[in-house]
């Protein structure tokens, strides 16, 4: 992949730009958010070739549908709430003064924070490289994306459109592998947003912390699904599937281990095999994921839901997994979902305890009562009941992590506060009560310090 302009060089443009034209006001936000929901149904078709080409096109490909839904349409609808909803956002809030201090006011204004980076993976290529963009222009930034080599034709896709759609003094796009990567970390952004896998989030917080830099985090995790004793395993079946088999698994809060109390394997295996949900529209992405998944399976007895396709197109398959194997540890991030057969709730509850906290938790079959149970014992970026990743897709409300599945807040309202700097403004007029305990003081006024310190 051409590595085209630097990421210091794309700062430095960015830079001079916000210099020269100052920040960008609220018409001029929509306005952006404007051209960038109409450039996202411009290019609809050519996303979807390009993603589809990026997941070995003929060979295994990427689900058209899954692109133009979680990809296209997702980041559109984005844009169009945060345009109708900026305005309110960036109002200013007025905040109580103490009578000590009157009259004066005070109020918090919210500022752009400047120009801010962003990092994006390869499994939502298009969405998790826009979707920031939007909360970053909701917030009056300037951007600089840096996509992932690993889906070089999206990339390229989006370094022509970005610019072009938003202007090259709004938007610059970074390409380039590691090096390039690793660099982009290292830039004296005002705010970086990384996507992508724990460990590789702990890198760029590093990188970012030398400049002081202040970082989103959207990372990963094992997230579970429990089954309670009282579920109706076919419509819980058909939920989880659901969920897994959108871009094959390859989502960060997609099911990765169903834990049954009460119900067989054997049993669930049966409901999963009825549902007629089997094969994936989309590929594995590359050779390198397939034969990570390959090395966490390995051992395992895997239990194909129907036939693989061709290439890296894989079938959905469940496994039974021993407690301490790689695959009860690690991410899953494919087309095998894996199941813990488990006593009791409180055993779930400990299986989740046991391990970093999640994007997400779903429960399926749950009452209110096991609910509550599960959410007050346990961490997790969302809590969610009878289906799945679809809570991604709501514009406003705030997406993230805890912990080791990450830190921070994107989508609707919440991105935009993240990516605003929010600061203070506070007028002063007048004689006030306050004014007493200027040097140099009076008696009166040391004792009346005593009185409010509890003094006397």
């Amino acid at each position: 992949m051409s590595k085209g302009v630097s990421p210091a060089s794309a700062l430095a443009t960015l830079r001079a730009a916000e210099a020269r034209d100052g920040r960008l006001n609220v018409a001029r936000r929509r306005e952006l958010l404007g051209r960038l929901e109409a450039a996202m149904f411009a290019h609809a078709a050519r996303f979807a070739a390009a993603v589809d080409a990026d997941y070995g096109g003929p060979a295994g490909g990427r689900s058209r549908t899954d692109t133009l839904l979680a990809d296209v349409v997702l980041v559109a609808d984005a844009a169009r709430h945060a345009r109708r909803k900026v305005a309110g956002w960036a109002r200013p809030r007025r905040a109580r003064v103490p009578y000590p201090f009157w009259p004066a006011s005070a109020r918090e204004v919210p500022e752009p924070k400047g120009i801010v980076g962003i990092m994006a993976p390869w499994n939502y290529p298009v969405q998790l490289a826009l979707l920031p963009t939007v909360d970053a222009l909701a917030a009056g930034n300037r951007v600089i994306v840096k996509p992932s080599e690993a889906t070089p034709a999206t990339a390229a896709l989006l370094a022509e459109m970005l610019p072009a759609s938003l202007g090259p003094d709004i938007a610059q796009v970074v390409l380039g592998g590691p090096d390039v990567a690793a660099d982009f970390a290292a830039q004296p952004f005002d705010h970086l947003v990384f996507t992508g896998g724990t460990e590789t989030g702990r890198k760029v917080a590093l990188a970012a912390a030398a400049n002081l830099v202040p970082v989103t985090l959207e990372l990963g995790g094992k997230c579970p699904v429990i089954v309670p004793a009282g579920a109706d395993l076919a419509r819980a079946a058909r939920n989880i599937l659901a969920a897994k088999a959108v871009n094959a698994g390859q989502t960060c809060i997609a099911p990765d281990t169903v834990l049954l109390v009460g119900h067989g394997f054997g049993s669930f295996l049966a409901a999963c095999r009825a549902t007629g949900i089997g094969l994936p529209e989309t590929a594995i992405a590359n050779p390198a994921q397939a034969a990570r998944l390959d090395r966490l399976t390995a051992g395992l007895t895997l239990h194909p839901l129907a036939p693989d396709g061709p290439g890296l197109r894989r079938a959905l398959a469940l496994a039974e997994l021993p407690p301490g194997s790689a695959a009860a540890t690690e991410e899953l991030f494919g087309p095998v979902l894996g199941v813990v057969s488990l006593a009791s709730l409180a055993e779930a509850i400990a299986w989740v305890r046991a391990r970093p906290a999640p994007l997400a938790i779903y429960l399926n079959g749950a009452s209110a009562a096991e609910t509550k149970a599960v959410t007050e014992a346990t961490r997790s970026g969302a809590v969610v009941t009878e289906r799945g990743v679809e809570y991604a897709a709501f514009p406003d409300l705030g997406f993230g992590g805890i912990g080791a599945s990450g830190h921070g807040r994107t989508h609707g309202r919440a991105g935009f506060t993240a990516l605003s700097h929010f600061r203070a403004m506070v007028h002063h007029s007048g004689w006030s009560l306050s004014r007493l305990f200027d040097l140099p003081r009076k008696a009166f006024a040391e004792r009346l310090i005593d009185k409010l310190a509890k003094l006397d």
